[in-house]
Parts: C-alpha cells; sequence; structure tokens
C-alpha cells in the first residue's frame, strides 16, 4: 500500500527534521550554563563576603539568562512548527487525493492554514475557561470553508496536559533552581569550585560538534537531562503539528473519509499503548489519537471511504519493504553514506526490527526548507 509506505518516508523525514530544530535549541541552552560556568571559576579566589555577593549575581544572571532561552525558544518553535503545518496538512490532502480513483481525487478539498495555528499551540492556556482542546473540537470544525482558521481557543497540549510555552518556561525555571543548589550546596561540602564545574558541564565544549545525541552524551549534570527534555518536546510537538494536520485535513473531508488506521512501526522503543493499538482501524472522533506519549512517533492514516477493507487486512512491513528495493531507492530513503549501516542492521536484526534502529540512531537533519523542497518537488511525496 504506497499510501503507508509515504508515510513510513514523511516519519523517517520528521525525525531528521526534529533532529535539527532540538539541535540548535540544545547548543543555545548549553551556551547558557557554559557561560554561567566559566563566570563561576573566577570567584574561587574572592574574599568571602565578596564572593557570596558575586555567586548571588551569577546565578540571579543565569535565571534571566533562561529566561531569555525560553522566550526565544518559544518564537523559534512558533516559527517551525506554522511552516510544519502548511507542510503536513499538503502532504495530508496529497495522500487521499491519491488513494482515491482519479475522478473521485479532484473532490478532496484542501485546507489554508493561518498564523493561527502555531502561536495557538505554543501560547494557550488548557485550563482557560472556554478553551477547548484540539482532540475535541473536530467535531465542530465548519465544514462549509476550506478555510481552517485555528484559532487561541483550539490548541494543542502535549501528552502531560503542557502546552509548549509552558513547558519550556517551566523547565527553564526548574533547572535554574536545580543548578543554584547544587552548587551551593556543593560549596558548603567544601567541594572546589572546579569539581563544580567539572560535574556541570561535563565534557562540553562550546561550539561542540557532532549530532544531538553526541552532544547529549558529552555534557553533564546541568545540562544532559535538559538537552533530553528540549528533544523529547521538540520530537513530540513535531508529531503532534503533524497528526493535526491529518486531522484537519480529514474534518474538511467528512465525505472522502470516515475512519483512519493507528499505525506505530516507527516507534523505536514501542510503548505497550502504541503496540496494542498499531494497525487498528478507528472511526474519526471516536478512537484515540497519537501522540499518546512523550516521544511518541505513532502516526495514523486517512483512509478513503470505500477502501476500510484494504487498510484493514495491509500487512504495513515497512523494512521489509525497503530491503527489497534497489539501492538507488535506499539511499534516498536513508540519506547519503547510510547505505552500508542499514545492510549491518538488516544482518544483524533483520528487515522489520532494523528500521527502528535505524530510526533510533539516526542522527542526521533536515531543515524546513529541505523538507519544502524535497514535499514540493514530489520527491517523498
Amino acid at each position: 500500500m504506497s499510501q503507508l509506505k509515504e508515510l513510513y518516508r514523511n516519519a523517517i523525514d520528521l525525525n531528521r527534521y526534529s533532529n535539527g530544530v532540538a539541535r540548535r535549541l540544545v547548543r543555545a541552552y548549553n551556551d547558557v550554563v557554559l557561560d554561567v560556568v566559566d563566570q563561576l571559576r573566577g570567584i574561587d579566589e574572592l574574599a568571602s563576603p565578596v564572593k557570596a555577593a558575586r555567586l548571588r549575581a551569577i546565578l540571579a544572571q543565569l535565571d534571566e539568562s533562561l529566561n531569555t532561552w525560553s522566550a526565544a525558544s518559544i518564537a523559534e518553535m512558533t516559527k517551525e512548527l506554522q511552516g510544519l503545518a502548511v507542510l503536513q496538512t499538503e502532504f495530508a490532502a496529497g495522500q487521499l487525493e491519491k488513494a482515491l480513483p482519479a475522478g473521485a481525487a479532484a473532490t478532496v478539498r484542501t485546507v489554508e492554514i493561518s498564523p493561527a495555528l502555531a502561536e495557538a499551540i505554543v501560547t494557550s492556556q488548557p485550563t482557560v475557561t472556554g478553551v477547548v482542546n484540539l482532540s475535541d473540537s473536530f467535531e465542530r470544525i465548519a465544514r462549509s470553508t476550506v478555510n481552517f482558521q485555528l484559532t487561541v481557543g483550539q490548541e494543542i497540549s502535549l501528552p502531560n496536559g503542557e502546552v509548549l510555552r509552558e513547558a519550556f518556561q517551566n523547565m527553564s525555571a526548574r533547572q535554574s533552581e536545580i543548578f543554584s543548589l547544587s552548587v551551593r550546596n556543593g560549596l558548603l561540602e567544601g567541594q572546589s569550585i572546579e569539581n563544580i564545574v567539572r560535574r556541570a558541564k561535563g565534557r562540553l565544549n562550546r561550539e561542540q560538534r557532532g549530532s544531538i545525541d553526541t552532544i547529549i552524551a558529552a555534557g553533564g549534570q546541568a545540562t544532559s537531562i535538559p538537552n533530553n527534555q528540549i528533544r523529547a518536546i521538540v520530537r513530540t510537538s513535531v508529531n503532534q503539528v503533524s497528526v493535526a494536520a491529518d486531522r484537519i485535513v480529514a474534518a474538511e473531508n467528512p465525505d472522502v473519509t470516515e475512519k483512519y488506521r493507528y499505525t506505530a512501526t516507527l516507534d523505536t522503543k514501542t510503548s505497550a499503548i502504541c503496540r496494542a493499538l498499531d494497525g487498528k482501524v478507528f472511526v474519526h472522533g471516536k478512537g484515540p489519537y497519537p501522540p499518546q506519549h512523550f516521544n511518541c512517533r505513532s502516526r495514523y492514516v486517512n483512509i478513503p471511504t470505500g477502501l476500510e477493507k484494504e487498510f484493514e487486512n495491509i500487512r504495513d512491513d515497512y523494512g521489509e519493504w525497503l530491503n527489497e528495493q534497489d539501492d538507488s531507492v535506499k539511499k534516498d530513503v536513508l540519506g547519503p553514506g547510510r547505505l552500508a549501516f542499514w545492510d549491518g542492521l538488516v544482518k544483524k536484526y533483520g528487515a522489520s526490527d532494523a528500521i527502528r534502529k535505524f530510526v533510533g540512531k539516526d542522527g542526521s537533519e533536515l531543515n524546513l526548507d529541505q523538507l519544502k523542497r524535497r514535499y514540493s518537488s514530489g520527491k517523498a511525496s
């Protein structure tokens, strides 16, 4: 089923896209920490009263700098997710068109995504009176227009109930407090500033090269955990926007698609809930949608009306399909220089598990402009 194959390829591309976005935010966060630890090195020779005052000033600056980082991250995510929403909505509509007979494909209505979409995702408060979570609002989306204006009253929250704005703000405040406590406790215990600094930054250097995994592995107590949290927020949000795009298209085309198929194959550490949902077919608005948890890479595919049986009975093993293709197709999907890595994974784990292992270890990146060129050219669609 070509529609599912393209969904898998899209999921691989989105994983690479989230890698790139997350790495930029992670490096900006780490720069804040490295600035602070460099300043801490200068207080060891100060007299006690001056040393205490200088420490308070440094920690206050950390708090301010992390607040600035949080605001900048929210702004960047707003821009990125708006662009992604437009791209993924076009992809979702294209998938419906391709699955329908030639005459019926022209009936698929496209959706114009307003700039309010990404802003609603990152700024809305799900607990404010009158706010309706996006997961509950699709039954009420107007079917009389193809211009879908997502307002602040239709926000997307993360699996723990936070919106992006809250997630970044809460994380920056929490990490500032943890860092301050760690430094103060270390000094009270008689630890040297150098030991405190080494524990906080690990082996991390400015302009640390390598993938986001490499950067996280080089970090210390003050960076590794928040870096992983940043990556989880970005990955989950990218998936959430992609699923929202699928749902918006479905809501605008109720006469074309009434059901969807849950697909969890690409979750490298598939959770019990996603494993149980994988391959199941639900009526729109009456079943669960991904993401079900942080770092969830599960997706779903809209089923064209009249083709329900075909989608219920297919065996969607993308790894097996990919391994049967010629090298040119594999290189296009896996990226340059990764064919030997893929062949090694297949030999060790088999094609079905190899695709999961590949996605989990693939640190390559795509930016939004590259995604746009890839999909607008028809290469991946």
